[in-house]
C-alpha cells in the first residue's frame, strides 16, 4: 500500500510564481539556460551552472555550492517561504484544452525500494550522480517525479473538493501550458487522502524522473547510515513527488534519427525492411496514426510502415511495444545499432517537437534518416512496470512537464 506524506514546502508568494516556476532542469541544455537572465528564476537553484564561468564543468562541486547558496538567498529574500505546518498540495496542468490534476506531497524510499513504486527504465550512472550531489548539498529535493497510480472515485471527489475553491497560483507559462496550483493544509482532508493512498493505492508508477527516485533513494539510505535510530518518519526517508490519476496523464511520440545507414545502402534498407512490414510511399509527411504503424523518413520522402503480424508478440509487455518492434526489425539488424543508451550513432526527438523537426534534421545533413513512432500508453507503461522488466531507452516522453519551483521539499 501506498505511503505518502504532508511536508512544509518552500512556495513563492502568489506575485511571483509565474516568475520563478521554471522548466524543468533536463529538458534544457547548458546554453539554454545560460540565456536565462531572470534572477528570479529557479533555474538559478536546478542550473545553478549559470551562475559560474562557462570553463568550469556542470558538475564541479562550486556548481553545486552555487546551487545551496542561490536557494539560501531566495529564501532570505522572499522568493522563497516556508509554510508552517504540513501540507499536500493539488497541481493542475492544462495543454492543448486537457488538464491533468495530481496531487504533490512526499513518496516513500521504503516504497521504491520494496517495489511499491513501480520503474520502467533503467537509470545512468553519471545523471544519478548529478542529483545526489546536488540532493546532498542542498538538502533539497526540487524537481518533482512525475508518477501515476490507478485512479480511485474517492480521491478524486477529495481533489475535486480542493480544486472547486480559488487557487493559490494560475497562470499560463510562456510555452503555452496552463499551471494552477492549491494548497491542502486541513489535517482532516489530509488525512482521508493519506489512508485513501494506503488502503485503495497498492502501487504507484514512475512516469518521469527515474534518476531524480533513484538518487533521492540513495541520499535517503546514506542518511540512515548517519543516523541508525531514525523513526521512518524524517524528511529523508521522502522525495517530492506529484501523483497523477492514470486516466487523465497523456504520453506523446518519443522518435529516432540516425547519422547513416551502417553497412547498407538505401535500396538495400527497403529491401529489407520489407520482409517484416508492408511498406507505402507517401506524398508528404506522415504521423503514425495507431499502434503497429511508423513513419520513415529518407532523402527527402517518406514511407508508412506496418508491421506484420509476425514481427510482435501481443502477450509480451516489452516485446509488443512499437519501439521494440522497430528496434528488434530495423535498428539493430538492419542498421546495426544495438545498444541505444550508448551508440551515437542515434539520437531521440521529442514529439512536442513535431515531425518538422525530424524533416530539418535529415534535410541539413545531420542525419541520414528518421523514424515516427506512435505513442506508448499509459496501460502499456503500467504493464512492463508491473512486470518487474524494463522499456527500451527513451521510450515515452511525458508532456506537458512539470513546472520547477512551485513548491519544494526540504529534509
Amino acid at each position: 500500500m501506498s505511503d505518502i506524506k504532508p511536508f512544509k514546502g518552500y512556495r513563492p508568494p502568489q506575485e511571483l510564481a509565474a516568475v520563478v516556476a521554471s522548466r524543468p532542469y533536463d529538458v534544457l541544455n547548458r546554453a539554454e539556460s545560460k540565456a536565462e537572465s531572470n534572477p528570479q528564476s529557479f533555474l538559478r537553484i536546478i542550473r545553478s551552472e549559470i551562475d559560474v564561468a562557462e570553463a568550469i564543468s556542470p558538475y564541479d562541486p562550486i556548481v553545486y555550492q552555487t546551487a545551496k547558496k542561490n536557494f539560501d538567498s531566495f529564501v532570505d529574500n522572499g522568493i522563497l517561504v516556508q509554510d508552517q505546518q504540513d501540507c499536500l498540495y493539488v497541481y493542475a496542468q492544462t495543454m492543448d484544452g486537457q488538464q491533468q490534476i495530481g496531487l504533490v506531497c512526499g513518496t516513500s524510499i521504503d516504497d521504491y525500494l520494496n517495489d511499491h513504486i513501480k520503474k520502467h527504465e533503467y537509470t545512468r550512472p553519471q545523471k544519478e550522480q548529478d542529483r545526489i550531489t546536488h540532493i546532498t548539498t542542498t538538502h533539497l529535493h526540487t524537481g518533482p517525479v512525475l508518477m501515476a497510480y490507478p485512479q480511485v472515485a474517492e480521491i478524486d471527489a477529495l481533489v475535486a473538493q480542493v480544486t472547486a475553491t480559488d487557487p493559490i497560483y494560475d497562470f499560463v507559462a510562456e510555452d503555452g501550458i496552463g499551471h494552477t496550483f492549491w494548497v491542502i493544509s486541513d489535517s482532516v482532508l489530509i488525512t482521508q487522502l493519506v489512508q485513501l493512498f494506503e488502503n485503495k493505492v497498492p502501487d504507484i508508477y514512475i512516469a518521469d524522473g527515474h534518476h531524480r527516485a533513484a538518487s533521492s533513494t540513495k541520499v535517503g539510505l546514506k542518511m540512515r547510515e548517519a543516523k541508525p535510530d531514525y523513526t521512518g518518519e524524517e524528511e529523508f526517508n521522502y522525495f517530492l513527488s506529484v501523483l497523477f490519476p492514470d486516466n487523465q496523464l497523456r504520453i506523446i511520440d518519443y522518435n529516432r534519427v540516425i547519422t547513416d545507414l551502417g553497412r547498407v545502402f538505401k535500396t538495400d534498407l527497403l529491401a529489407r525492411i520489407a520482409l517484416n512490414f508492408d511498406i507505402e510511399k507517401q506524398a508528404g509527411l506522415y504521423k503514425p496514426q495507431k499502434k503497429r504503424e511508423f513513419s520513415m523518413y529518407i532523402d527527402g520522402e517518406w514511407y508508412l510502415l506496418k508491421a506484420k503480424p509476425h514481427t510482435y508478440a501481443t502477450e509480451d509487455p516489452v516485446q509488443s511495444l512499437d519501439i521494440s518492434i522497430l528496434s528488434d526489425y530495423v535498428i539493430a539488424p538492419i542498421l546495426g545499432i544495438e545498444d541505444q543508451r550508448t551508440d551515437d550513432r542515434i539520437d531521440f526527438v521529442g514529439g512536442i517537437r513535431g515531425l518538422g523537426e525530424l524533416e530539418k534534421r535529415v534535410d541539413s545533413g545531420e542525419m541520414k534518416l528518421a523514424f515516427a513512432i506512435y505513442p506508448v500508453s499509459v496501460e502499456e507503461l503500467m504493464a512492463v512496470a508491473q512486470s518487474g522488466r524494463v522499456m527500451p531507452p527513451k521510450s515515452t516522453w511525458f508532456e506537458p512537464k512539470l513546472r520547477s519551483g512551485l513548491v519544494v521539499h526540504e529534509f
